[in-house]
């Protein structure tokens, strides 16, 4: 089977479907193998409520005794239903849902599932899924598999052109002695808890091998790469650096050096600047850039957001104004005017930019550099040997150097696998001037106190977040939702309050312009998913609630929590535990004592293990498609040492037995930056 083959040849898949597949990064054969689910629902037999169970998820038979009532508030459409379950009464609702009024008749007996809340004498559910009881009845101790979804692709949908695609690979690909395709198959629609720990174990090893094994090589090129540029130290930068407001930290000045001596060497730099947030990174940055203007060169600054472009560029003007610094910088994003565009082209190619900051639109076809020396990129946006050989074609003279900067606190042991194609500098001090974060680990009983908090602080002229984990409601799944929270959220807050939501589903141009209307204080609360863990700054942004944080990796939600206490007012984050189990409240109460993103790494290193296989992901350039590197931290060393062994043997993979490596990165679409191969 050719994984690579499109999707609209499976059975069920055709040119009105197809566009929903596409939207969620689905294009072949290979894509819908390795779409993975994001969580199993075990269902268990079907059991009237107790008080022992509020705040899990349950799942209750019960007959409907009053409703379907539809009814429709401010901003929104609820349907309401009174269910008795054995006696014990339940009222159920669900919002902007006003087809289940359709799907439920009074009289009749279903099975509900979802959490377990209670107000007064009765208890609730909100949002429920609802089942007839035969249809229940078979679903009953099976793992169910539930997919990232979007409007318009239903689980069902996917489940049927997974097993379609799945039918037609022939388990050729071996993995220490397992056929990729039965993990495939066992990861997807696995039989028992055992047989899918077996399945994402081989298939986890499979994906940190391959990339591993892509670093290594990368490594061995980069090593071979001389610098052409003629680099010396700036007098300028350390001008800077006694001018500053703030004295730097140790690290800081430790991280600037190690880049100063790259940049003079023989061959080219290939360095990671890993720092915690609010580390300072950004100023250590600008230093290089400025070491590298200094000595007559270009350098490019690309991030994640345009938002944060035009925040680095207003810094970096105002930096060079101060001090005199000789150099045009410019500001390239996609949403300047065709003719803003080419006059930024213009100057890059006659070398009057000196330092030009944006984002993927810094390396786009119509872009030539006079003499680019150093290339800085979010991790988001990790440089290869293709791309750095490709600034060559556009008419830079020699292949630049190359600076990541990283927010993603890994411990060093594992940094220096996941990074192995670069050398690493830490920066684990924080300027002594930012005030720490407030942090509270609550149940979900608390929502309407940090609801009133959160509108307290809004008055005060403070804005906030509100993260959740889904874009949108998905089957099977008991989470908040961006799209319908930010609704529910509009109901419940006072009309002058301006609530927007954001996730990666929308528009470049809609994200962008929800992100400048939050940076400027035009939007009061931000309902986000994990979009906004790396990009815009927004001092006034006081208050962050993650909803259901016990569905994200520790490391993640440090990463969020970053956002706020960048400014003087003092901030608060407030973590809102879905399930309040023990091993959860464990887990989240290590960010209530810390603030430390080195510390918090370690810690969920010791805590997680594999029964933490999904909802519990990690973040940034350290996002595998199954794979974490905390949780499967001893899967990583293992493939990193077998990798090891095999180049050891055999450096240019000739020998025939490795064939089918050569293969797996080919299929895998790995060999774009190994020239060597």
């Amino acid at each position: 089977m050719d994984i690579k083959e499109d999707i609209i040849k499976l059975k069920g898949i055709g040119e009105k479907t197809i566009k929903y597949y596409h939207r969620v990064g689905i294009f072949t054969y290979g894509d819908l193998m390795y779409y993975f689910p994001r969580d199993y629902i075990k269902y268990e037999q079907a059991s009237k409520p107790v008080d022992d169970n509020i705040g899990t998820k349950v799942y209750v038979k019960g007959r409907i005794v009053s409703g379907p009532l539809k009814k429709r508030g401010k901003r929104m459409m609820f349907v309401t239903a009174r269910i008795d379950s054995d006696g014990v009464l339940i009222d159920a609702v669900w919002f902007n849902m006003p087809y289940i009024s359709n799907m439920l008749e009074n009289g009749n007996e279903y099975v509900f599932g979802g959490t377990l809340l209670k107000k007064g004498l009765y208890f609730q559910l909100e949002h429920p899924a609802v089942f007839k009881t035969d249809d229940y009845d078979r679903l009953v101790n099976t793992l169910q598999p539930v997919y990232p979804l979007t409007k318009g692709l239903s689980n069902n949908a996917l489940k049927k052109s997974i097993t379609g695609v799945l039918k037609l690979d022939n388990d050729a690909v071996t993995v220490e002695g397992v056929p990729v395709g039965k993990a495939l198959k066992d990861i997807h629609f696995p039989k028992s808890a055992e047989e899918l720990h077996k399945a994402r174990a081989v298939l986890v090893y499979d994906e940190f091998f391959v990339f591993i094994l892509r670093l290594r090589l990368l490594k061995g090129l980069n090593q071979k790469i001389i610098n052409d540029f003629n680099i010396s130290e700036s007098l300028k930068a350390y001008e800077i650096i006694d001018g500053l407001p703030y004295k730097l930290t140790a690290a800081q000045l430790k991280a600037f050096k190690d880049i100063e001596k790259d940049l003079m060497s023989k061959h080219l730099m290939s360095r990671l600047v890993q720092g915690d947030v609010g580390c300072g990174k950004t100023i250590v940055a600008f230093l290089a850039a400025i070491t590298v203007v200094d000595s007559g060169y270009q350098c490019a600054i690309m991030v994640p957001t345009e938002i944060l472009a035009q925040q680095h560029y207003s810094s970096l003007v105002s930096l060079f104004e101060e001090h005199k610094i000789e150099g045009d910088i410019c500001l390239l994003t996609g949403s300047m005017t065709n003719k803003e565009k080419k006059e930024v082209y213009k100057k890059l190619e006659n070398g009057e930019c000196s330092v030009v900051i944006g984002t993927h639109a810094l390396f786009q076809e119509k872009v030539k550099y006079r003499s680019l020396a150093l290339v800085i990129t979010d991790e988001q946006h990790r440089f290869g040997v293709k791309q750095r050989e490709t600034l060559v074609q556009k008419g830079n003279a020699c292949i630049p150097h190359v600076l990541v900067m990283s927010a993603t606190p890994i411990p060093r042991t594992l940094a220096i696998i996941v990074y192995g194609d670069l050398d690493i500098s830490v920066i684990d001090e924080v300027p002594a001037q930012r005030l720490p974060v407030k942090n509270c680990v609550v149940g979900i009983k608390f929502r309407q106190k940090a609801y009133e908090f959160i509108e307290k602080e809004v008055e005060n002229g403070h804005q906030a977040y509100v993260i959740c984990p889904l874009v949108e409601e998905s089957e099977g799944m008991d989470c908040k939702d961006v799209v319908s929270y930010s609704k529910e959220l509009k109901e419940i807050f006072s009309s002058g309050i301006r609530i927007e939501a954001l996730h990666g589903q929308m528009k470049a141009e809609d994200k962008e312009k929800i992100m400048k209307e939050f940076s400027q204080g035009v939007i009061n609360v931000l309902v986000s998913t994990t979009v906004v863990e790396v990009g815009v700054n927004v001092p006034n942004a006081t208050v962050m609630m993650i909803e259901n944080a016990e569905r994200f990796g520790l490391a993640q939600l440090h990463q969020l929590r970053g956002r706020i206490g960048r400014g003087d007012s003092l901030s608060y984050c407030i973590f809102i535990n879905g399930n309040e189990n023990e091993k959860s409240k464990k887990r989240l109460e290590i960010l209530n004592g810390s603030n430390d993103g080195f510390f918090i790494a370690s810690q969920d290193l010791k805590l997680r293990g594999p029964g933490d296989m999904f909802g519990i992901r990690q973040s940034g350039e350290m996002e595998f498609r199954l794979g974490d590197i905390y949780t499967d931290s001893k899967i990583l060393e293992r493939a990193s040492q077998n990798v090891k062994d095999l180049l050891i043997n055999d450096p240019k993979l000739e020998k025939k037995e490795n064939a089918y490596i050569r293969q797996r990165l080919s299929d895998l679409n790995n060999l774009s930056d190994i020239h060597a191969l």
